[in-house]
């Protein structure tokens, strides 16, 4: 796990604030994929449990696990009595009981990808299903995105986490999909994309800011800087495009 991948804990309350949840459209989607009910999930990487609340509001008894200390602190506040917290990185976690879903909720890229997938296989039933959903939360203003990068650019190039395996943007199967193709472990492959459109006032586009790990990696006042910066060009507020892309497999039976 990357100090990049443990940055988070120190804004764990402002993850939860400003980070977007994530909708039911997701869960039915999962649903429909594994084609049977899921009663036990494991989550890896659960940080304040945006995700875990969503799986957990439909009774599946989750078992979310997180390295950061503070970031579950700011889970257990929220999630009910059917979740399981562990503190654990994902490649601290020792094979035992198995579940019917594993997922990672924009966190599967902070794990180590020569152990990846066949411990995810490890903590899965027989024909259980990987679940791997995110995406970049982007303005969705082409104008007010440009202006942005010009005024974010002095203390910061790139604010996205490139694809772990060089994937590029305009490929029809992005990564883990690209990954998950190529295991042994697993078959049936789908990558899917919920479309999603939100509103933000630009205090709060700001404070999603704060959250994202390329800022949290710059010095603090470096990063200041580069807020007040942003601030000054945003409008009141902005529309933001948040698309969630979805990649479903099955573990292959043995």
């Amino acid at each position: 796990m990357s100090t990049r991948a443990l940055s988070f804990g120190a804004i764990a309350e402002a993850y939860e604030r400003f980070r977007p949840g994530y909708p039911e459209e997701l869960f039915d989607l999962v649903l429909a994929y594994a084609g049977r009910p899921v009663r036990t999930a494991l989550e890896i990487g659960a940080g304040t449990g945006k995700a875990t609340r969503l799986f957990a509001a439909h009774g599946v008894a989750v078992t979310a696990t997180e390295p950061d200390a503070a970031m579950l602190t700011e889970l257990r506040k929220t999630v009910p009595a059917n979740v399981t917290t562990v503190r654990a990185a994902f490649e601290d976690l020792r094979p035992g009981k198995t579940y019917g879903l594993v997922y990672a909720a924009a966190a599967l890229h902070w794990t180590r990808p020569e152990s990846r997938w066949s411990s995810v296989a490890a903590l899965l039933d027989p024909e259980g299903v990987v679940a791997s959903f995110g995406g970049p939360v982007q303005l969705a203003d082409p104008a007010v995105e440009e202006a942005v990068q010009a005024a974010r650019a002095p203390f910061l190039e790139s604010d996205e986490v490139p694809s772990p395996d060089g994937t590029a943007p305009d490929e029809a199967m992005q990564w883990p999909g690209t990954e998950l193709q190529r295991s042994q472990f697993f078959l049936d492959v789908q990558q899917s994309v919920i479309k999603r459109r939100l509103t933000m006032s630009a205090p709060d586009y700001v404070g999603y800011l704060s959250t994202v790990s390329a800022y949290l990696q710059l010095p603090q006042s470096r990063r200041q800087q580069a807020y007040e910066a942003i601030t000054r060009i945003l409008p009141g507020t902005v529309e933001i495009a948040a698309d969630i892309i979805v990649h479903l497999a099955r573990r292959r039976s043995e």
